[in-house]
């Protein structure tokens, strides 16, 4: 479970620029929910995603996983701890390897006594194979292949598969889809909610596609000016339309809710 207290960040801070990315934020994940986030640009999204990562400091409060304060962990070490996917399928994977290299680096880091040297197991590049087999990608035919030249659809699958090799406590997915064209797109949201039910992984997505927020997950978060404006679960978020959430938002924020990147679909 990640419990997040009061938790507020400020950019630029003493300066002319100085502006409050999160402001006091609260809320709780249980373990193995899946919740939505949307917000126009700016709203503190990935400000949100990168404070709980440890990626920069925060002005106050508190972030529990487990009954455990990680407020003061450095991001390295809470890493072991977090799953995340970016927009850009080019992160996330080391382009000049093979997919096969790439997974075993994964593979031997949850090992207590790999080495630089180690080498994966027949058996272990069996199981590989059927991972990779089960995204319905055909990576499991091109495991000699550099990751670099895989297409973005592959290549964010592969990127899934590897933040998800040994399930995360938490899955942070920053807009993971926004770049692939549809058709992937819809295929990676596919292999999102299949990978994070079957394992129990809580997860947290940010989206800009307001039909993708009612339709993965169990809860949605509307975000604005850094604070979660809105929180819809429940009966009242399964009967939810594209139309009655940007009414939600209007009604929570008290603005007209006018994004190009928001797409009503």
């Amino acid at each position: 479970m990640l419990e997040i207290r009061d938790l507020s960040v400020t950019f630029l801070k003493g300066t002319v620029n100085e502006r409050k990315a999160l402001d006091r934020i609260s809320f709780t994940v249980e373990d193995g929910e899946f919740i939505t986030v949307i917000g126009s640009n700016g709203a503190g999204k990935s400000t949100l995603f990168g404070a709980i990562a440890g990626s920069f400091p925060i002005d106050s409060g508190k972030i529990f996983l487990d009954g455990e304060d990680i407020t003061s962990k450095p991001e390295h070490k809470r890493s072991r701890y977090f799953g995340r996917l970016f927009q850009d399928p080019v992160s996330g994977t080391a382009p000049n390897l093979t997919v096969e290299e790439n997974l075993s680096l994964v593979l031997l880091q949850g090992k207590k006594h790999a080495t630089p040297l180690s080498r994966i197991s027949k058996a272990e590049r069996e199981m590989l194979k059927e991972r990779l087999s089960a995204l319905g990608m055909g990576l499991e035919d091109r495991l000699e292949q550099p990751v670099g030249l895989l297409s973005g659809g592959q290549r964010q699958a592969l990127t899934l598969l590897l933040a998800t090799l040994y399930p995360p406590k938490l899955l942070l997915l920053d807009e993971h889809t926004a770049a692939l064209d549809p058709a992937s797109a819809s295929r990676i949201m596919a292999l999102t909610e299949s990978i994070v039910r079957e394992n129990g992984i809580s997860c947290l997505m940010i989206t800009h596609n307001m039909q993708q927020a009612l339709s993965y997950g169990d809860r949605t978060f509307l975000m604005n000016t850094g604070r979660i404006v809105s929180d819809l679960f429940g009966e009242k978020r399964r009967t939810m339309s594209v139309e009655g959430l940007t009414e939600q938002f209007q009604q929570s924020v008290g603005e007209e809710y006018a994004n190009d990147r928001l797409l009503l679909f």
